[in-house]
């Protein structure tokens, strides 16, 4: 492990010339905002942030944030609003993209290098308004506490996590952020101890730097019941960890226990994925024995975080409709190119379910529950067969309203969009304007011509991490 820890870490630790470029660059974009801030009358502190500040930054890679500490007058509601348009002003004729946290930021690239702006309220601690008022203490609490061996840890467990893909607390990945990761050394003050502690994962792991809850285990568990918890140093009421999906967190613990029993770099480095040629992805979808059922949507115009918050809600309520429907799903997923495709994913048991399904009454113990099913289904024009008595419990056998799976989407979305079902307005929005649902190689057309989606779908129909080396 430390032969190949410091073989990466020969890649990823900035060479002078790259701290010399960055530094400079962000020196530039400091004087910029703050004369534009003077120019308009706005006492802002401008400063740069995150992993820059902190030397935690990866070459090649240094994730440069600009932050504008704006006076605590200013309104809430205004906050986004004022932010943004100083930060376009700054931008210049620079590429950008609007992006949505809790409120709106500017990400831009200049010279190479992806730069996000983003306005906060020059708040006192514990008097926070928006969440990107703590990012400024979150800099100094970690710059304070690490050392120089101890950011070389960091970048480790940053790099590792980039490979697998759980770094990155954005909405779309929901994983790992670089304050977590930097958290996480200071309390195991080591890259291969932070992934032992993984590897042995049970249940639940809970950080608490400061010694918040010492003595209150049990308030902690109440205020905190996720899987993982680790109590921001300078906000005893967040965990950093929040935003950390559990699939993530799962895909880390399996993939250090992998890391451990052969490491290798290839942990560290993104695969990237061939997609699989036409011919084969049919043939794959036509035989694999289940049935892949997809929703395309067209345009979606929004920012990527709220995007990826209402279509990852929406894939939800879909398999809730699939299900509730007695469709078994095998695994779902959603992807989009945040532009102009947008695509569900449902891999069921089955596509067409038979003529008939049966039901399961209550024990005949539980009287007033009798009573309800009987009065449901006695006389009713779907049964076929009952109620009946099977063992202990009333049994009834009822014809299907939908036995298809392309069907029910249709029904139930061409109305509203599927708002009734818990479809995200935006998406519903979408539908209503304009959907398909394909079946199986049905969706050749759209793998044929979205190069992405076909590296996509290839990773969904074959599933197994890159990692994961048969012994």
């Amino acid at each position: 492990m430390e032969t190949v820890t410091q073989q990466i870490l020969a890649q990823i630790t900035p060479k002078p010339h790259e701290y010399t470029k960055v530094n400079a660059l962000s020196r530039k974009l400091e004087q910029k905002i703050a004369k534009i801030c003077q120019n308009e009358g706005i006492p802002a502190k401008i400063r740069v942030e995150g992993s820059v500040a902190k030397d935690t930054w990866l070459s090649q890679n240094p994730d440069i944030d600009v932050f504008i500490r704006l006076p605590t007058s200013i309104p809430r509601k205004n906050l986004g609003e004022v932010g943004l348009r100083i930060a376009k002003k700054a931008a210049g004729d620079a590429e950008q993209l609007e992006r949505f946290a809790e409120h709106p930021y500017l990400e831009i690239f200049l010279e190479g290098y992806r730069i996000d702006i983003v306005p906060c309220y020059d708040a006192k601690p514990g008097e926070w308004q928006s969440a990107t008022d703590r990012t400024p203490y979150h800099t100094d609490y970690i710059k304070t506490h690490l050392d120089q061996k101890l950011r070389s840890e960091v970048r480790l467990l940053k790099q590792f996590m980039q490979g697998i893909g759980v770094y990155g607390a954005e909405i779309k990945v929901g994983g790992f952020s670089g304050y977590l990761c930097e958290l996480l050394i200071l309390k195991y003050n080591s890259f291969a101890e932070a992934i032992h502690v993984f590897a042995e994962y049970h249940q639940r792991l809970v950080i608490d730097l400061e010694g918040f809850y010492a003595g209150r285990e049990k308030e902690l568990a109440l205020l905190f019941p996720e899987p993982l918890v680790i109590v921001d140093p300078v906000d005893k009421g967040r965990n950093v960890a929040s935003a950390v999906q559990p699939q993530r967190l799962y895909t880390l613990i399996a993939a250090v226990r992998a890391f451990q029993k052969k490491p290798s770099t290839h942990f560290f480095n993104p695969q990237k994925t061939h997609a699989l040629p036409p011919d084969i992805v049919a043939k794959n979808l036509k035989t694999r024995g289940s049935s892949t059922l997809f929703l395309v949507l067209p345009n979606l115009s929004t920012v990527p975080d709220v995007l990826w918050g209402q279509l990852y809600r929406t894939k939800r309520s879909l398999r809730k409709l699939l299900e509730t429907n007695d469709f078994v799903v095998l695994k779902d997923a959603v992807w989009s190119n945040e532009r102009s495709l947008n695509t569900f994913v449902f891999e069921l048991k089955e596509h067409t379910l038979p003529n008939i399904a049966k039901h399961i009454g209550p024990p005949l113990e539980r009287k007033a529950e009798c009573d309800k099913f009987l009065s449901k289904w006695v006389g009713d024009n779907r049964v076929v067969s009952g109620p009946y008595i099977e063992k202990n419990r009333w049994v009834v056998l009822v014809s299907r309203k939908i036995i298809d799976a392309s069907a029910l989407f249709r029904e139930k979305l061409v109305d509203d969009g599927g708002k009734k079902t818990g479809v995200a307005g935006l998406i519903a929005k979408a539908i209503k304007e304009d959907f398909k649902v394909l079946v199986n190689e049905e969706i050749l057309k759209v793998y044929v011509e979205n190069s992405d989606f076909a590296v996509f779908l290839t990773e969904f129909l074959l599933a197994k991490p890159f990692w994961l080396i048969a012994k």
